[in-house]
């Protein structure tokens, strides 16, 4: 059994959701009532949206692989960022990690496709919305993302940062994510929409939204994860 390194925290209502969907799917495949190996690197959020936000990019790349090269030497096999926002340097994070990791990107890039979606809608912080680091993923699928307007996606960021993070739940802010939901699907005709915020599926908690499909990428992520512990 593989021993799994997660980078969390970022943020800690999502990181609580990761471990409780990794003891439950972990025990679909091994219902003994024995639990999960992991290993959990509770990081600053505060620290890693102040260099996302100020595009210090670098920084934010040496931060993360140091703090991934704690969980190689606590003994983890494979690892996995809990966020969608930081896979922004993913690409150079996985290319000086001491340890394998999973992309959230592309394991919802593969959930997309076996479900045979093919224009999705995309929410996340602002920096995932605006961000290449989806798109070009899911580019090499032939599958098309799309981003709501410059309104709705200032009122996804701050809803995000101000209410999401801070587990703060509110009905009106669900009812206004739905709003721009079917806004996108009558205007981009989107057949599926990427829950691009590990935290989004907290509100939004309902498999079909709109009369399209949500997905779900901590669950996703949480499923990869779980197959790489028994591969």
């Amino acid at each position: 059994m593989r021993t799994l390194g997660i980078l969390g925290g970022i943020a800690p209502e999502s990181t609580i959701e990761y471990y409780r969907q990794l003891i439950a799917t972990y025990r679909e495949r091994r219902p003994d009532g024995s639990y999960p190996p992991l290993l959990l690197n509770s990081i600053d959020l505060q620290k890693l949206m102040t260099l996302v936000t100020a595009q210090q990019l670098t920084a934010l790349t040496d931060y993360l692989v140091n703090e991934l090269e704690k969980l190689a030497r606590a003994g983890a096999d494979f690892g996995l960022l809990a966020s969608n926002t930081p896979h922004i340097v993913f690409d150079e994070v996985q290319r000086r990690s001491p340890l394998p990791l999973i992309s959230i990107v592309e394991a919802t890039c593969d959930a997309a496709q076996a479900l045979g979606l093919r224009r999705l809608g995309l929410f996340g912080t602002r920096f995932t919305m605006a961000g290449s680091f989806y798109p070009e993923v899911f580019a090499r699928k032939n599958i098309v993302l799309v981003v709501p307007d410059a309104a709705d996606q200032t009122y996804l960021h701050d809803k995000y940062l101000g209410e999401l993070v801070n587990g703060i739940l509110l009905p009106e802010t669900r009812e206004g994510m739905v709003r721009i939901i079917e806004k996108l699907k009558e205007r981009e005709d989107i057949d599926g929409l990427i829950l691009g915020g590990t935290e989004l599926p907290l509100l939004l908690r309902q498999p079909m939204e709109s009369g399209i499909p949500l997905l779900d990428t901590t669950r996703i992520h949480v499923a990869r994860a779980v197959a790489e512990m028994f591969a």
